[in-house]
C-alpha cells in the first residue's frame, strides 16, 4: 500500500500555469499506475490525466489535452502534474490515485489509493 499526498495547488488568473505533485510513500511506488482526478463543487469526480508505471503511457481527458502534461520521478516517488493555459472551469479539488497495475484507466473504482486532494482554483 501506498499513501499519497498532493500539493502545488493554489490560486492562479485564467492564462496561468500550476504543477501539482503527489508523494508517496513506502517502497512499491513503481509498481502503481497512476491518476489524477478532479471533483468541483456539487460534480462527480472526473479522470484528468493517467500514467502507466514506468511512465511510457500517458493518458488524458480531452478537456486538458495539450495543456496538461502527467510524469513521475520513481526514483523520488513522486507524480507530477503541469498545467498551462488554465482556464476557470479547471477551477476543482485535484486528487492523485494509485492502482496496482501496469496502465492507468479512466475509472475512479479502478484506483485502491487516494490523496486527500489540493485545491486549484482559476480566476477568470
Amino acid at each position: 500500500q501506498v499513501q499519497l499526498v498532493e500539493s502545488g495547488g493554489g490560486l492562479v488568473q485564467a492564462g496561468g500555469s500550476l504543477r501539482l505533485s503527489c508523494v508517496a510513500s513506502g517502497r512499491t511506488f513503481s509498481s502503481y499506475a497512476m491518476g489524477w482526478f478532479r471533483q468541483a463543487p456539487g460534480k462527480e469526480r472526473e479522470f484528468v490525466a493517467g500514467i502507466s508505471v514506468r511512465g511510457g503511457t500517458t493518458e488524458y481527458a480531452d478537456s486538458v489535452k495539450g495543456r496538461f502534461t502527467i510524469s513521475r520521478d520513481n526514483a523520488k516517488n513522486t507524480l507530477y502534474l503541469q498545467m498551462n493555459t488554465l482556464k476557470p472551469e479547471d477551477t476543482a479539488v485535484y486528487l492523485c490515485a494509485g492502482r496496482r497495475a501496469t496502465f492507468s484507466t479512466l475509472y475512479v473504482n479502478d484506483y485502491s489509493n487516494w490523496g486527500q486532494g489540493t485545491q486549484v482554483t482559476v480566476s477568470s
